[in-house]
């Protein structure tokens, strides 16, 4: 499905935002992670989403991923995570909206779409999968990525995969 749905530089509106995936959570806080993988993900606003599991939520890892995917000048929004912080230097309109003090929507600025994605990805892990490795967590969230970026044309989801093999 990853090799299918292809990836292409977003644009416009793009929210983005991280969130950790399976394993037990003993620990609380933004910071612990436990056994938990982290995964980020990039959506255009109506439009077509990117993913990727990451090995930390560190500026250094997470920027460059943005450079590679969102074209300059493109709106980004997210949470306030400080690793964003240095995004209107990279080039980007960067606003965010701050979960800690009860803000989830000012004017255009929200992650609220990417949440729903994770949203979803996390019920089906929980009802259909029960659980994912941390191994093969990418190949469920691509699956998920081109469930997505196909919503608006299902009867082409089979067909398209068929055609790719």
């Amino acid at each position: 499905m990853a090799r299918v749905d292809g990836e292409w530089s977003l644009d416009g509106e793009v929210e983005i935002d991280e969130t950790l995936i399976g394993g037990e959570a003993k620990g609380r806080g933004r910071g612990y992670r436990g056994n938990k993988t982290t995964v980020m993900a990039m959506a255009e606003r109506d439009g077509e989403i990117m993913t990727r599991v990451v090995p930390d939520v560190k500026r250094r890892t997470l920027e460059p991923i943005i450079r590679e995917n969102v074209m300059r000048g493109s709106f980004v929004y997210t949470d306030d995570l400080r690793s964003y912080l240095r995004l209107a230097q990279a080039g980007f309109n960067h606003k965010s909206v701050n979960h800690g003090r009860g803000e989830y929507v000012r004017g255009r600025c929200h992650v609220n779409s990417v949440e729903g994605f994770w949203s979803r990805v996390k019920n089906a892990i929980r009802g259909t999968h029960v659980h994912v490795s941390a191994k093969h967590l990418q190949k469920y969230v691509k699956e998920f990525e081109y469930r997505h970026n196909m919503r608006k044309n299902p009867n082409l989801m089979f067909y398209r995969l068929l055609a790719a093999f």
